[in-house]
């Protein structure tokens, strides 16, 4: 990628100067991080949003709110990024895991029916790549055998399902400030829900319990003559220390406001390259599939690659030299990533080894289709930037024909 600087501007710098000048004053308030909820909140048509440190943490608190617990069960894919299992790992529950559909890549809702037990507590799905897993048909099956729902919206802003936006079907939605995703704090992320019960327990949960914590405000010092008695009790709560920082709150805050633009350039880069594709008359390279009506923010342009007679390698290799961006990889499962003998270790001290499924074969679907995927990047600064990659694609697509 070339120069990543045009994703910032005047503003980003102002709301910047604006926490700087304060000498840091607003830290006790939260001021930027609550004008970052509210702007969030108001856009996804959410009641609530509290702002984190990360995308994992989010997952974390989201389930521990949900009451999850030690030797609980959690459904997720196993194809996504390792927080998603770490998540239910960090609150002493097991991660159960269901199979994908082999064309949406996302969670397959009559293999998350397979995989519940009477421990089983939640649900998370993961809303790869931009595109909205079968929402109505999971909050069906959550409904049915009363489990909570936590959407990672880690990769899909604004991406939407049967007209709804991903991260506004469950209990709870998360999503990533990484510094890779369509905006962006260096690092950080946000939770969004209706339930101001939740939201509370959510607030307390990112900010050590502070008693004056609530869905609406992270502000912990009412009154000083109050916060400064030593008769005074902070906690009501027990808690993490979760918050995003006030200066990446105002970049966030920025940010938020071209998020209309950030997605619409990542489907505009998409459209191109579905288009270099047909027009090489190519039937092997298959893109993940978007239901008809359905928005996909394409975090990444994902596809099958379906050749037998030349290597996943040599086709990155190839397009890299006709001056492509290079080709991402999709994350090895999670059950396969060499972290789980760690894993393993620990849960066994726990007396929960035995719980977590690792097996070859749990998700064939899954399994076939990670070592087939290519991931195309979406985030270039312009059309001249975007032309450059769609050309790559198009000689290297010609060049295996």
């Amino acid at each position: 990628m070339g120069d990543l600087s045009w994703r910032f501007d005047e503003r980003e710098y102002n709301y910047i100067k604006e926490v700087l000048d304060s000498g840091f004053a607003s830290g006790t308030s939260g001021n930027m991080n609550t004008r970052l909820e509210r702007a969030f909140a108001e856009k996804f048509g959410q009641k609530f949003a509290i702002t984190f440190n990360s995308g994992t943490t989010t997952l974390h608190t989201a389930l521990w709110a949900l009451g999850v617990g030690y030797g609980d069960e959690v459904i997720v894919t196993p194809l996504t990024v390792i927080s998603c299992m770490n998540a239910i790992l960090y609150c002493n529950a097991i991660p159960v895991f269901a199979d994908i559909d082999p064309d949406t890549f996302l969670l397959d809702p009559e293999d998350i029916k397979r995989k519940i037990t009477p421990r089983t507590k939640a649900i998370m799905p993961v809303h790869l790549y931009g595109q909205v897993c079968n929402m109505p048909e999971i909050m069906s099956i959550a409904k049915e055998y009363n489990l909570g729902v936590v959407e990672d919206c880690a990769q899909c802003y604004l991406g939407t399902h049967k007209g709804k936006i991903g991260g506004t079907f469950g209990d709870v939605g998360s999503w990533s400030f990484e510094n890779s995703k369509h905006i962006t704090t260096g690092d950080g992320g946000i939770i969004a829900c209706n339930d101001e019960e939740l939201a509370d327990h959510i607030r307390k949960l990112n900010t050590q319990g502070f008693r004056n914590a609530t869905a609406i405000s992270g502000k912990i010092r009412v009154s000083k003559d109050i916060f400064q008695n030593p008769s005074y009790r902070r906690h009501d709560r027990f808690g993490f220390m979760y918050r995003l920082p006030e200066v990446a709150a105002a970049l966030g805050l920025a940010q938020i406001e071209k998020l209309d633009w950030f997605v619409e350039k990542r489907e505009c880069m998409a459209k191109m390259y579905k288009e270099a594709i047909t027009a090489a008359g190519c039937d092997w390279l298959i893109p993940q599939l978007t239901p008809e009506n359905d928005r996909n923010s394409y975090y990444t342009f994902a596809v099958k690659f379906l050749r037998d007679d030349i290597t996943w390698e040599e086709f990155r290799r190839k397009f890299i030299d006709n001056g492509g961006d290079g080709i991402y990889a999709a994350w090895a499962l999670c059950y396969q990533e060499d972290s789980i003998q760690d894993v393993k270790r620990i849960l066994d001290t726990m007396h929960l080894g035995e719980k977590l499924n690792t097996e070859k074969g749990i998700c064939p679907n899954a399994e076939k289709i990670q070592p087939l995927l290519m991931q195309f990047t979406t985030n270039q600064k312009d059309e001249e930037e975007m032309k450059i990659e769609v050309d790559a694609l198009y000689r290297t697509i010609k060049d295996f024909s």
